[in-house]
């Protein structure tokens, strides 16, 4: 399809500014992806600052200051994609960064951790409607094949760099002004891409949509909340308590209610027609899993270089630069391979080799160095830009576009949701590693390692999970490539560094 085709039952899908420069566009909705990124790395540099700063009283309450954000996200992100294809994907892409602008000046002059938590929940919401809007964007923009194959290079690309200067910028702002500033950030990108998707997208929904799944996505929402929070307590209430089988319990009737809304609503949040395709099956259980193990990266690794190895924020994020020039790279290479190797091998490649890094860490003492930490960047940046590059194609590939919308929320929701459960479950596993090697007489050597080892847990359950991703994404995913058909134009392809430069233009010139 070109980027001209029409949706069913639908206005144009894409005209006028966006035909004439969907790279510049393209620009535009990386630019949102990189805020929503950035805004998920570049708190976790800032999360000691945080603690010490409002008096969080323990790392598993803390850990709410992401999950707040990345669960709210998560749970409403199939009602942002259905409501993009319904009124339209611009307007939704628009209004979602509007109210993440608003939450991340909330979470700039918050002076408590109810406040910060709560702001970081009306963050999520904004992603939650602005991240599904985009990608729906930019599979109308872009032709499947070939050039969606680029685009969605350049994406991933964009998307790991925002990793990378999330963590470094995270770290300068924190050092250098204070770590509200991680959030006060948000504010000038978003009037950028605000001011620059009115000149340079334009509208595209599909009327015919119908309505969408209000009750699905609260019950969907309180359940996957109501998980993770009792996986988060039952260290602390007891796995066995009355108190933690009550709210698994109550987790696992909403999660079911939300099943069965599913099935048997007239307007289902997630279609089940689309699960009739096994590869965008297996790219968003091969997301979910990917996210519940990655996220043992950011959140235990940061916390290791702070309070282990006494690195500044700054430094933190400076370590964390080959991880993510590397990510850059490995999306650019799949990008351009995709079409003549298929998703699958790329995919199963990138999460063993993310899986292998992730083990590396589990090796790390005390007294380990940067060399130590090295190999382990170095493997999880070169496996997981393409297998990134291979899941989004999957999960949007050969979907109608009327269903673009939820497809895309679809992919989104599983990284939010795999990432939330994740940090819970291994939370959870890296307190109770802490209690069962607690010293008794609790010296900072001791104490060192019984942290130290605690983390150690939490990244070989990490492996295992990106593991199970690659088995699941290379059983479920198509064997062969997509035959990729033939670009009606822009012959040449912008490398991600010109649309990155692109991005310095497109607030200032039509």
């Amino acid at each position: 399809m070109s980027a001209q085709t029409t949706t069913t039952g639908a206005e144009p899908a894409s005209t006028g500014s966006v035909t004439r420069s969907k790279w510049a566009a393209l620009a535009v909705l990386s630019v949102a992806q990189l805020m929503v990124i950035l805004d998920t790395t570049i708190v976790n540099v800032a999360l000691p600052s945080i603690q010490k700063d409002l008096h969080f009283k323990s790392e598993a309450v803390l850990q709410w200051v992401v999950n707040a954000y990345v669960l709210t996200a998560g749970g409403f992100l199939l009602l942002g994609g259905r409501v993009a294809d319904r009124y339209g994907r611009r307007l939704v892409f628009v209004s979602g960064i509007v109210v993440f602008a608003a939450a991340s000046l909330s979470c700039g002059l918050a002076n408590s951790p109810a406040l910060l938590v709560g702001s970081r929940a009306v963050q999520g919401l904004g992603a939650a409607f602005m991240a599904p809007a985009a990608l729906s964007l930019l599979t109308v923009i872009f032709a499947e094949g070939e050039e969606r194959n680029r685009a969605l290079g350049v994406w991933s690309a964009i998307a790991g760099a925002g990793g990378g200067v999330g963590l470094l910028a995270g770290g300068l702002l924190t050092t250098e002004l204070s770590w509200r500033w991680v959030f006060f950030v948000n504010l000038p990108i978003a009037a950028v891409a605000v001011v620059a998707s009115f000149r340079l997208i334009d509208e595209s929904r599909n009327p015919v949509a119908g309505g969408f799944d209000v009750p699905g996505a609260v019950t969907g929402t309180a359940g996957l909340g109501a998980l993770v929070f009792g996986l988060v307590r039952a260290n602390v209430w007891g796995w066995g308590s009355a108190q933690t089988l009550l709210v698994l319990a109550a987790a696992a009737v909403l999660l079911t209610t939300f099943v069965i809304l599913q099935l048997r609503g007239r307007q289902p949040l997630v279609p089940p027609r689309l699960f009739r395709s096994r590869t965008l099956v297996g790219a968003d259980v091969g997301m979910l899993i990917a996210g519940a193990g990655l996220f043992a990266v950011f959140f235990f690794l940061t916390l290791y270089m702070q309070d282990l190895l006494h690195y500044s924020p700054l430094k933190t994020g400076i370590a964390y630069l080959p991880l993510s020039i590397l990510l850059v790279m490995s999306a650019g290479v799949g990008s351009r391979i995709l079409g003549r190797v298929g998703a699958r091998p790329i995919l199963v490649t990138g999460f063993l080799l993310g899986a292998g890094g992730l083990a590396l860490l589990a090796r790390l003492s005390p007294t380990s160095g940067y060399l130590d930490l090295l190999p382990s960047l170095v493997l999880i940046g070169t496996g997981m830009g393409g297998a990134f590059v291979s899941v989004t194609s999957s999960a949007v590939a050969g979907v109608p576009q009327e269903d673009t919308g939820v497809a895309s929320a679809l992919l989104n929701a599983s990284q939010q949701i795999g990432g939330s459960l994740g940090l819970a479950i291994l939370t959870a596993v890296a307190t109770a590693r802490f209690d069962a090697v607690a010293p008794r007489i609790p010296t900072p050597a001791a104490l060192a390692s019984a942290t130290t080892s605690s983390y150690a847990y939490a990244f070989i359950v990490g492996a295992l999970l990106l593991v199970s991703a690659a088995v699941i994404g290379g059983l479920l995913l198509r064997p062969r490539p997509a035959e990729p058909r033939p670009v009606v134009e822009s012959a040449v392809t912008p490398s991600p560094a010109a649309v990155v430069r692109q991005m310095t233009r497109c607030g200032c010139h039509g």
